[in-house]
């Protein structure tokens, strides 16, 4: 988007509204990602975070938080109660006749599986609460390594108000992340995730130029700028596939006889892969935590995705990433309901048939398209792990190409929702 489009973004008086508001959001969430839960002592968690600043765990701990998680602040759980609630409410819409009704009901039907999905995230807020702060209770538990009482007062009532606030915490992101989806620009949860992203990368590129030199910094950031180009090329790369409407007589006018096309992206699932896969793969570690257990196994799963840098952690990454793709597209994009639309309206794909043989094509384009996309997604997920490890900047710099794809998919959506808002305004200012 060129400066020139921001400018005149901010002089229309109603989307300068939309951005302002959005601004104003995040700069709240932002406040209360630093804002200390009542009961914790901040300068102790300042010293233990000093200690395991260098774990990747804890850096792929804070991944969706910005930093918020390990500082037990009021926003401290972030968007991943709601993003877990997502995933569980999309694979029991397969499972469950009840909700498979409900999303084929339209606007109510989702509005329904809404409503379910913001119960679903205060229920997991509390118990994800409740999990930390038992951990945050036991010095050098939440923080190996690090002895410091974070909780002094471990009174039950205390621990009531602790767990109460973030909860409380995690129901106001996922409010702020509605509004911003209503009444202001982008997707709400992407851009709260975003946020929470880049807010911890300029912290990680001034570790890497202190404790590595200028000449690691520089080539972290050529890897970085050549992973954003091929994203951004993929992310814009669709199959076009053309759609003729025959002209049909209704009244005394005549309709139809335009042609247009279906835009399929080479990446369908935007970011949403990554961003599950992201979630499902803190569960063995935050469960052997939990649990506390030195069993083998225990230990095994510590060592295998406690990194974020092993062949079993990648190999697992790569795979749900390539599931997640094909599940999102298949829930997102029926075939067989695109067909029956273009048939109700006299749209026809020129050398394909009508109705079930459309549908057939569609989804045979798409299962094309979509194998490539999801290769595409996992490889740009872990490759550059490989070379951030390559470079010795792992540590300091271990989001990767999960971060990468995630802001860049993100800002290109907000992006073409501004284009499209400014196209709309100048069409109606011509009209009038």
């Amino acid at each position: 988007m060129h400066i020139s489009a921001f400018r005149d973004a901010l002089r229309t008086p109603d989307l300068r509204k939309k951005i302002l508001f959005t601004l104003g959001l995040l700069a709240i969430y932002r406040l209360g990602s630093v804002l200390p839960t009542p009961g914790v002592d901040y300068s102790a968690i300042q010293r233990c975070i000093d200690v395991v600043q260098d774990n990747s765990v804890y850096a792929l701990i804070n991944l969706f938080s910005g930093g918020a998680l390990l500082q037990l602040s009021v926003f401290a759980l972030g968007i991943m109660p709601y993003i877990t609630a997502s995933i569980i409410l999309q694979l029991l819409t397969v499972v469950i006749p009840r909700l498979e009704t409900l999303k084929a009901d339209g606007n109510a039907g989702q509005a329904k599986i809404t409503q379910y999905t913001r119960f679903v995230t205060i229920g997991l807020a509390i118990l994800q609460s409740t999990a930390i702060l038992s951990l945050a209770r036991s010095p050098g538990a939440l923080f190996q390594g690090c002895n410091e009482e974070i909780i002094p007062n471990q009174a039950i009532w205390v621990m009531i108000v602790m767990i109460t606030v973030m909860t409380a915490g995690t129901a106001i992101v996922m409010w702020f992340g509605e509004l911003i989806t209503e009444r202001g620009v982008g997707n709400g949860m992407s851009v709260l995730i975003f946020t929470s992203i880049i807010a911890v990368i300029p912290a990680q590129f001034a570790n890497i130029l202190g404790s590595r030199g200028a000449f690691t910094f520089a080539i972290t950031l050529l890897v970085g700028l050549v992973v954003i180009t091929f994203v951004v090329f993929v992310e814009q790369a669709q199959r076009r596939i053309p759609v003729q409407y025959a002209k049909r007589m209704v009244g005394r006018r005549m309709y139809g006889g335009t042609s247009t096309y279906i835009p399929l992206k080479v990446n369908m699932a935007g970011v949403i892969p990554v961003i599950f896969a992201s979630s499902l793969l803190f569960l063995p570690t935050l469960f052997v935590q939990l649990t506390g257990s030195q069993a083998g196994w225990a230990q095994w799963l510590q060592q295998s995705f406690g990194t974020g840098s092993g062949n079993v952690y990648l190999g697992t990454y790569f795979v749900l990433i390539v599931f997640f793709c094909y599940f999102y597209v298949s829930i997102t994009f029926n075939p067989t309901e695109v067909a029956d639309n273009m048939k109700r309206y006299g749209g026809f794909i020129p050398g394909i048939r009508a109705g079930r043989p459309t549908a057939e094509y569609l989804d045979y384009v798409l299962t094309r398209l979509t194998a490539p996309g999801s290769l595409y997604l996992g490889l740009i997920a872990i490759l550059p792990v490989f070379a951030f490890d390559f470079l010795g900047v792992s540590t300091q710099f271990i989001f990767g190409g999960t971060s990468i794809l995630i802001m860049v998919g993100v800002g290109l959506d907000t992006v073409k929702q501004i284009q499209a808002q400014l196209q709309q305004r100048n069409y109606e200012g011509f009209l009038k």
